[in-house]
């Protein structure tokens, strides 16, 4: 076992599994059609974690880990750490009413145990039932004020929650995690994801600047750092972040839209705009967003048939969309007046409501491209970031028992 530790910790793998299995093997084995009693020291059966952390690595191998982790519990029933483990496997085979079981059994043999609460805070979490998972997660952390997965996570379902009464906890603990030198982008991003939430522009700024100076491609917060900048009347500043953002993820479709606007209303580059609008219309052809602002580009070029095409497939996709209809409406008295069709106007008034100039219909597609393309809040980007608890908590004869691998869950996008 202690070979295939060291194989194990040099990343030797195959090497490690092959010396776990070989331990394995010199237990006692079931003796067909007899019945008997053998002893097997508790540290032994760590040989089952072992094997079956290493096979979980692999994720068409959860069935077999599960197996060796159910043949551990079915040799020694209290055997807190297995069903731990194995409760982790479950949830990665999206299996989480049988996962909440095992939890739950775990919690009858040892009701102190702050990662067994932790981990059902994560089953609920699965289960969309944040409340429930708020709550074990904070009773983790009444057992274990200082576990580090339930600061860091029920600090994220605070935040998203909006829960206003409870957003100082969410700083207290995110704060916390930075005293005990838990420097990572996580917890900068999540205390920016306060800020932007608190209105507090420059300390967001400062919180996801970090988040990005350690991890480059933290997608969340390139975009929300740019949607902020955008949003604080700084789009130029917010352009290095989204070139940054699509440099990666050249399929963002937010930030593919935020650019556009950031082209078309401030740079006036419409060529990079339209590239833009075409790249989603690639991805998405049925993105209002983009087929709206292409429509812009086209009015911004005085190519008004084409914008009429536009904005005729675009209402025929969102009929209920007012201002569709009301460019709509626009473009085509643009184009009667082009071809002096607009003889039957009698009133100067009318005239001024049907046939604006140039200069005008521009200046009301543009406010409009502003308030289409400027993401709301209720789109801002959440990181992935739930994780399982590490759980170390078996030491037997000098040697650390491996953790369940961690596993990520996916925020909701708010």
């Amino acid at each position: 076992m202690n070979v295939g530790r060291t194989f194990n910790n040099l990343k030797m793998y195959d090497e490690a599994e092959a010396a776990f299995w070989k331990a394995k093997n010199l237990l006692p084995r079931a003796r067909p059609g007899k019945a008997y009693q053998a002893r097997i020291a508790p540290s032994h059966l760590n040989v089952f974690l072992n094997l079956a952390n290493l096979i979980s690595r692999n994720g068409t191998r959860l069935e077999e880990a599960d197996a060796l982790y159910r043949q551990a519990i079915g040799m020694r029933a209290d055997y807190i750490q297995a069903y731990i483990n194995r409760g982790d496997i479950l949830i990665k085979l999206n299996r989480t009413t049988e996962a909440q079981e095992v939890y739950e059994k775990a919690l009858q043999l040892d009701n102190k145990n702050p990662d067994i609460y932790y981990n059902l805070g994560v089953v609920y979490l699965e289960q969309s039932k944040l409340s429930h998972a708020l709550a074990y997660f904070d009773k983790a952390l009444e057992l274990d004020p200082e576990h580090e997965q339930a600061l860091m996570n029920s600090a994220i379902l605070i935040q998203e929650s909006g829960n206003v009464q409870k957003r100082k906890t969410a700083y207290d603990r995110l704060y916390k995690l930075l005293k005990k030198g838990k420097v990572n982008e996580r917890i900068y991003f999540n205390l920016g994801m306060l800020a932007m939430d608190d209105k507090e522009v420059k300390l967001a700024e400062k919180w996801f600047k970090k988040a990005i100076e350690l991890k480059k491609n933290f997608r969340s917060a390139l975009f929300n750092l740019a949607l902020l900048l955008s949003d604080d009347h700084r789009p130029l500043e917010a352009v290095p972040f989204l070139k940054q953002l699509l440099k990666y993820y050249p399929e963002h479709i937010k930030g593919l839209i935020l650019l556009g606007d950031v082209y078309i209303n401030h740079l006036k580059d419409l060529d990079a705009a339209q590239k833009c609008y075409e790249k989603i219309l690639g991805l998405d052809p049925t993105n209002i967003q983009a087929i709206h602002n292409l429509c812009v580009v086209y009015v911004e070029r005085g190519l008004l048939q084409y914008a009429e095409a536009c904005l005729l497939k675009a209402v025929s996709l969102a009929p209920k969309e007012e201002y569709l209809l009301r460019h709509l409406a626009i473009v085509q008295a643009r184009i009667r007046k082009q071809k002096g069709e607009e003889a039957s106007m009698t009133t100067k008034s009318d005239i001024s409501e049907v046939q604006p100039s140039q200069t005008s219909m521009t200046k009301v597609f543009q406010s409009t491209v502003q308030q289409i393309s400027s993401i709301p809040s209720s789109s801002i980007e959440l990181s992935q970031s739930i994780v399982y608890s590490d759980s170390p908590s078996i030491q037997t004869s000098g040697q650390v028992q491996q953790a369940a691998q961690p596993k990520d869950n996916v925020t909701v996008e708010r």
